[in-house]
């Protein structure tokens, strides 16, 4: 299986740069959800890495197969960004409203200060500094 840990790091880096630009625009719910994507697709790189392929979406699982040491700081971010797959984009996840309804901006700098986190961490490991 050949390595493509640098092409998901480089995506990762491209979901933040729109998260932020979703942020400085006042769409959190957006912001939320690239700022999973940031972190689903830093841990795939990190999988990519040490040779190992897992598909699904929920960055906790991801980390979990890594069968690395995972801090718990880490962990609770991870769990945290779960939740915004499927609630930052889909209305009918609520009764009533669409996402944007009911994402604020202190949503959105708790998810971006994680992706931020877990990006910077899966960096650190694979020792890529882009």
């Amino acid at each position: 299986m050949v390595s493509r840990y640098y092409d998901w790091l480089r995506q990762a880096e491209r979901n933040l740069k729109s998260a932020e630009l979703n942020f400085e625009n006042g769409i959190y719910e957006e912001t939320c959800y690239e700022a999973q994507q940031v972190a689903e697709k830093s841990v795939k790189s990190l999988l990519s890495y040490f040779h190992k392929e897992m598909r699904g979406h929920s960055i906790t699982f991801l980390l979990q197969f890594s069968s690395i040491s995972i801090p718990d700081w880490i962990l609770k971010c991870a769990q945290e960004l779960d939740k915004n797959y499927i609630p930052s984009r889909y209305p009918d996840v609520y009764d009533q409203g669409a996402p944007l309804d009911y994402y604020s901006k202190d949503d959105a700098t708790s998810c971006l200060e994680c992706a931020r986190k877990i990006l910077a961490w899966v960096k650190e490991i694979v020792g890529t500094s882009m």
